[in-house]
């Protein structure tokens, strides 16, 4: 099989690494490049493999009186840091870190071979490697959690513009304790309850869609789910067709690979739960058996979920003490954070998300982004190809947890780690 146009190599036309006024295109010398998005990730990420054959770069006197053409590793030198412009052009769309290169952020690692050395680079984004001081060692957050995310980003000099919140219904109040904004964020999620919804929540850093640069996400897991997928993928038990119609840019390329499917005894787990609450003002605990049985979520991306574990009892115990009057009034009997909100559902959701999992490969797809919704059509099998059509048990809508976007000097495309809550095509019942 040909590889054509659904997945023909990409263009490098910047690849730039600069320091201190000093820079070096390895533009040409650039092997691999990889993309990473995960919705469990506030960070972008990237790597590279180079070329480097020595000639150059001029070296600094201190390094070499003659100041003879070097090593782009040694000559630069390369110590972290460095700043990597990036664009790269495809088919699809085009990959851009001109403006707002990445950022190397470690010491590269090297291969040897003769005259030449392959370097790996492994790369972040921009405003994730300028954000790991903790700029507000102590500072105190009140109200509602979703303005409190804005606030954290905006202390981080990230503008509005690049930042996309789902609005939360409840409030959080607490004390930085000299912890970073991005995992103070990251904590939050499975706190957050939206307007509309059922707890839980992903940060993620992801590109842009409608500009250069990343964008921060907020999102609550039940929107997410809710949106309308963006891409269609059909997968027939290989490709029946030359990769060179471009028809086939919307065909899974290699045969998925199921690492998670549904399984009733791990499901068991953490379908029903006892929660137990200490109340330290008044020195009393009460307690509450929740059970998916009698509270299903409200959205989900298949047919809606159906409760059919016979389990009486609980299979989890989780035990909290409410945070009363920690901040402000210390006769105040309204709980901040209330668990019995979030502590029970939070994980559940989390949990049936991630029922099946699914990898896949497609032509690289640059309008594809971690958090969004695609939809993958299984063709049916065996007896009942007859029927024509989709399999409507095993096609249906995915969300994108992870995904890399790969480009070589012969091919490009990307692969994505999906995930689902129940089987079948969304009904809405």
């Amino acid at each position: 099989m040909s590889v054509g146009s659904a997945s023909r190599a990409s263009l490098y036309t910047r690849m730039v690494i600069n320091k201190d006024g000093k820079t070096a295109n390895i533009a040409g010398k650039t092997a691999t490049f990889n993309y990473f998005e995960s919705v469990y990730s506030p960070e972008v990420t990237a790597n590279l493999i180079f070329v480097d054959a020595g000639g150059s770069i001029q070296a600094d006197k201190d390094q070499d009186t003659q100041e003879r053409l070097g090593s782009i590793k040694s000559s630069l030198p390369i110590t972290g840091g460095e700043n990597l412009e990036v664009r790269i052009e495809s088919k699809s769309g085009t990959l851009n870190f001109t403006r707002n290169p990445l950022k190397v952020d470690a010491v590269p690692s090297t291969t040897q071979e003769s005259n030449r050395e392959a370097i790996f680079l492994s790369l972040v984004s921009k405003p994730t490697f300028e954000n790991l001081e903790i700029k507000n060692p102590c500072k105190t957050y009140t109200g509602n959690i979703s303005d409190t995310v804005k606030s954290i980003l905006k202390d981080l000099n990230i503008t509005e513009d690049k930042m996309d919140i789902d609005k939360t219904r409840n409030n959080y109040n607490f004390i930085s304790r000299s912890r970073g904004g991005l995992d103070l964020i990251t904590d939050l999620c499975r706190r957050s309850i939206p307007v509309n919804g059922d707890p839980g929540y992903f940060f993620y850093e992801t590109r842009d869609p409608d500009r250069e640069g990343t964008l921060f996400n907020f999102k609550a897991i039940d929107n997410l789910i809710s949106e309308d997928p963006v891409e269609t993928y059909t997968y027939s038990g290989g490709l029946q067709a030359n990769l060179d119609n471009d028809e086939n840019d919307f065909r899974i390329i290699r045969e998925p690979n199921f690492i998670k499917d549904q399984n009733v005894q791990e499901r068991k787990k953490w379908t029903s739960s006892r929660n137990v609450f200490f109340n330290p003002l008044n020195n009393t605990t009460t307690e509450e058996i929740y059970t998916m049985k009698t509270d299903l979520p409200n959205k989900t991306l298949g047919k809606k979920v159906t409760y059919t574990d016979e389990i009486k009892g609980y299979t989890t115990t989780h035990k909290q003490v409410l945070d009363i009057g920690s901040l402000g009034n210390i006769n105040e009997l309204t709980p901040n954070n209330d668990p019995t909100e979030w502590q029970a559902k939070s994980p559940m959701r989390y949990n049936l998300l991630h029922s099946q999992l699914m990898e896949i490969q497609v032509p690289c797809n640059l309008n594809l982004t971690a958090g969004n919704v695609i939809r993958v059509e299984f063709e049916r099998q065996g007896d009942d190809k007859s029927l024509g059509g989709i399999d409507e048990q095993t096609s249906g809508n995915f969300l994108i947890l992870h995904l890399c976007h790969h480009f070589d000097t012969e091919r490009s495309f990307t692969s994505m780690t999906l995930a689902r809550d129940t089987y079948g095509l969304y009904t809405g019942k």
